[in-house]
């Protein structure tokens, strides 16, 4: 009996490309772009992993959505298009507005293991203080739970526990599918800066979620084989909305670049 086969076998990763996104607010759209790269790259991702920012664009293309739609579902959209004020209910904002208009887009609330790829999507635990991810059940409450940045969104309750941006903790998902792919391509759209030096609660607030994101997130870029970063973008607002092409297309050529230094892209694509 050739047992070596079987061991092969049995290490091997269930999927081939996994593609793990940041948190970064707006900043996000940049994941877009990357996705764009990889498609022209010729590769497919077989499993699809985010956080914050990275997990909404992780729904909308397991949903289907393509990279350049999902510019357009944004399009002269602005932070407050989304959040509603709520004052006293563990947060500044609601989420619920933002949820809908992406259960809208992916045509209704669905379950995670009804998208076309395997969707992992990373939040932290706030009961228990830990890391968590979710990758069953109801997308809307759970994306909304990775996105909820403590004191601007209030935490979102499932199942009794009640969850914030998987960003606190863990601002990088590369932890969540690493030992679930044979490569994983990893698009951190979060580089440091505290250019902003507003007093205000939401300027404080943004300030500290910054620095959390700096202080967790270099591990898990090294877990990935190839790992993008988009270093001029790090002095765009988390909330602003107005200049999302601009980071689209730095996501894209980032990717695009890497992929090429790796000898990742198609011999057959002239793009």
């Amino acid at each position: 009996m050739d047992t070596s086969k079987n061991q092969e076998s049995i290490a091997r990763p269930p999927y081939r490309l996994g593609v793990a996104l940041s948190g970064g607010g707006a900043r996000g759209f940049a994941h877009a772009g990357a996705l764009k790269a990889i498609e022209e790259a010729g590769l497919k991702p077989d499993i699809i992993a985010g956080v914050s920012a990275g997990s909404v664009v992780a729904v909308l293309y397991a949903a289907g959505v393509k990279p350049d739609n999902m510019i357009k579902l944004f399009t002269e959209r602005a932070f407050t298009d989304f959040a509603s004020l709520q004052l006293g209910s563990g947060g500044l904002f609601g989420i619920d507005r933002f949820k809908n208009f992406i259960m809208k887009a992916i045509g209704g609330e669905r379950n995670l293991e009804d998208l076309n790829i395997p969707t992992y999507l990373g939040v932290t635990n706030l009961d228990k203080g830990e890391p968590h991810e979710f990758h069953t059940g109801p997308i809307g409450p759970r994306m909304a739970a990775s996105c909820s940045i403590p004191i601007v969104f209030k935490p979102v309750r499932i199942d009794g526990t009640y969850y914030v941006d998987g960003g606190v903790l863990r601002n990088h998902p590369a932890w969540i599918i690493r030992d679930k792919c044979e490569t994983l391509l990893g698009v951190n759209v979060s580089p440091m800066s505290l250019t902003s030096k507003s007093n205000s609660l939401l300027g404080v607030a943004m300030r500290t979620y910054n620095m959390m994101l700096k202080s967790n997130q270099a591990e898990d870029m090294a877990l990935c084989d190839i790992s993008v970063t988009t270093p001029e973008l790090s002095h765009y607002s988390v909330f602003n909305l107005k200049l999302i092409n601009n980071v689209f297309t730095s996501g894209y050529m980032h990717m695009r670049r890497a992929l090429r230094d790796a000898g990742m892209w198609q011999t057959n694509n002239n793009k």
